[in-house]
Formats: C-alpha cells, structure tokens, sequence
C-alpha cells in the first residue's frame, strides 16, 4: 500500500488487489455536526444535489457517466462526513476518480434540480417516520446528544428542508470541501506507484498551491450525554425499544477495539451472539436484536435496539438486564474470549476481501489518524485484549446509572 498527503492537504492511500474491479472514494470530513450556520440536513441535501449538475455535466449525464460503463456511482452521508464512491473496472479508474472530484469541486446546484432533489429527501423523511425500527434509533441518539451537533438529524425535518436554497449549497461546498478535509482512496489490481503519480497529478490541477502544515489532533473527549427512560405511544403492532450510551470515541484506542469486541460478542451479527442467542433463538422473543457501536471523533454510542409483540416487552427488558449484569460482574472465560476473538478476526478478514468495505475504511482511518491501519496491527491489538479489560469496558459503557432507553409502544 502507498499512501501520503499531498501539498495542498489531500491525504490519499492506494491498495493493490486482485480483482479486475476498481473501487474509489471521495471521502470529505463535512458531516451533519459541521452544519453550524446552516439549516439541519443540509449535508445531506448537498450529497444529493451535487448530482444534479455541475459546470460541465448534467444530472443526466452524471447519472450515465459511469452506467454506460458497467459501473455504479454513490454516496452517503453520517454526522461525520460526506463520502462519494465509485465502482468500476480498473481500466476505467480514471474516469470515476475525475468524476468524483468534479462532483466535490464544481458543483452548479441548479433550482429546477434541486427543487426535484428536494421532493425526494422529503419523501426519505416520511419514509424514515413511517419505520419505526429506524425512527426509534434516530430519536435516540437525538435525545442522548441534545446539547451536541451529533444530536442532528442526518436527513434534517420536514420544515428545515424545505428551507435550504441554492446559496446555502454553494456556501456549505466552498467553506466545507477543501482538499485538507479529504482523503481519497482507491483499490485496485494496478500498480500503486502509478496511481499515486496520476491522483497527484489530478491534485495539483484542482487544487494549486500548499496548505499549512497541521498535525490531526484528537478533540476535546465529550460526556455530556443526557440520561433518559421513556416510553412513547405510537399506536403500532410491534414494540420497538433502544436501550444504550456513550461508549469510546474514535481516538480512543485500545479502548475502541475493546468496545467493538464487547458489542461483537454480546449482539454482533453472528447466531451466537449473547443477546441473540437468549432472546431469539432460546426463546423466540425477538424476530431480530442487535447491539451497535458507533464511534465520533469526541464520543461514541453503543445501542441495543429489538422489536417485539407487546406482552414480551418486559420479559425482553429484564433479559438485557441480566446478560448487561452479567458482563459487568464477572470477566468471560479465557476459553470463550479466544473463541470469539477467532470468530471476530474471521468476520473482519472476510470484510476487508470486499473491495468497497475496504475502500471506505481506508478512507475514515485516513481521515481520523491520517494513516491506514494495517492489518498485522489491528489483529495485535486485538490479541492483546484480555477478559479483565472486557469486564472494565462493559461496566463504563453498561453502567446502570448511565444507560437510557427509549421505547415506541
């Protein structure tokens, strides 16, 4: 792998693989937490519009740049970053990478396309109120950030939305898409030092002259997280529930590993997971539990969610209860701890083979610590986890007093 930052504050990284697909990504570090001064959503609202046009393409064209060629053209935004990716075959690699920066660079924003864009997110909104399993989630991270941008809705209201103009677009692109906000990412089975030469090249065009030597420097660590139990009445079928925290922020190493081992083991998406084993399998509670860890750059949050019929809520809740009290009390066996170390090594080495999983990740280490974490490093770190120190993780991040929930009746 090569990877490097550029004079004009771009970092990049570039893997070699055996496939004859290609996968890139822009990935920008401009999420909802960066929409100080604009309406809620509108990060969002640009990863859709910049679609729509640019100073030398229409939506139409843009949607059929890469189709034509076989390959596909995305993105997505979280409350931390926007991220554009392509998947082509390698021999058309340069034709994604120029893509996705003009998309990043020379955005038009024209009224007629947005104001279609606009039906669509409004549409996204609705779709979202109408799933409860995913509007209980985004109410629950609401209320645990209320006093922090994390707290915004990724997709903004109803009423924000209809509220973002053409000016604020532009405004949000030219003060949030510079190239020391980016790291751009590419896996594929060319040679690296070439691509590394051409994504330089390509740099130096967009973006003439050097930006001020800045180290990546961890923010201020956040625990301002509201505590809460409530129960709201929303008249549906199923009952839908979170029950969750704060948990370590992305700086926060080894203790991120040790997190996202605990939340593997107790409902990660293996069949054996402790949650899913109880509830769904043992009992048939639950159609489906999970438990997810989502680490920020000055925070982090952890999150059971399962739906269930009415009469096995409590059953569910007190379930939770003692597998949480029982992570907290006593530390796993050496032998169960190897055992699922085994099995989340396996789970990891099988995502890092998809092109595009590894593509992405490449682009948040980047962003984040500004270099890739190889693979011989993550599995030491991992290695050296011990059941004591998963104990310790379980009783910060599962600590009664600190935990809320959130249930939709």
């Amino acid at each position: 792998m090569r990877s490097g930052t550029l004079p004009c504050g771009l970092r990049y990284a570039v893997r070699r693989s055996g496939h004859n697909a290609a996968w890139c990504a822009l990935s920008i570090a401009c999420g909802t937490r960066s929409e100080d001064g604009f309406p809620e959503g509108t990060a969002h609202f640009v990863e859709h519009t910049i679609f729509r046009g640019t100073a030398r393409r229409s939506a139409a064209s843009i949607n059929s740049c890469l189709d034509r060629l076989g390959g596909e053209l995305n993105a997505y935004t979280t409350k931390e970053e926007i991220v554009l990716h392509a998947t082509v075959l390698k021999r058309d690699l340069g034709k994604a990478a120029r893509l996705l920066f003009e998309l990043a660079t020379e955005p038009s924003f024209p009224e007629k396309e947005i104001q279609t864009e606009r039906g669509v997110v409004l549409d996204e909104i609705i779709s979202y109120k109408d799933n409860p399993a995913e509007d209980v989630y985004d109410r629950f991270e609401s209320l645990l950030f209320a006093s922090h941008p994390l707290g915004r809705p990724i997709l903004g209201t109803t009423a924000s939305v209809k509220k973002i103009t053409a000016a604020q677009l532009k405004a949000f692109v030219s003060s949030r898409f510079t190239p020391e906000r980016m790291a751009f990412t590419v896996v594929a089975d060319l040679d690296e030092a070439l691509v590394e030469r051409r994504i330089s090249a390509l740099a130096a065009r967009l973006f003439p002259g050097e930006a001020e030597a800045a180290e990546i420097a961890p923010p201020e660590p956040w625990d301002g997280a509201s505590v809460f139990d409530k129960v709201l009445d929303k008249h549906h079928h199923e009952v839908n529930a979170v029950i969750g925290g704060t948990a370590p922020s992305l700086y926060e190493m080894p203790e991120r590993l040790e997190a996202a081992m605990l939340v593997n083991i107790l409902g990660g998406p293996a069949s054996n997971s402790l949650l899913n084993r109880e509830l769904r399998e043992k009992h048939g509670w639950v159609y489906s539990i999970e438990c997810n860890y989502t680490p920020y750059a000055d925070t982090g949050v952890v999150a059971i969610s399962f739906g269930c019929d009415r009469p096995q809520l409590e059953r569910c809740l007190k379930a939770v209860d003692r597998i949480l009290a029982g992570l907290r009390d006593a530390p796993l066996s050496q032998r169960r701890l190897d055992a699922f170390r085994k099995q989340l090594l396996g789970q990891l080495a099988i995502s890092s083979d998809a092109g595009e999983a590894q593509c992405l990740s490449m682009g948040k280490n980047l962003m984040v610590w500004g270099e890739v974490m190889e693979e011989g490093r993550l599995k030491a770190l991992l290695e050296a986890i011990t059941p004591e120190r998963l104990q310790q993780m379980a009783r910060r991040i599962f600590a009664p007093e600190k935990l809320s929930r959130l249930v939709y009746l």
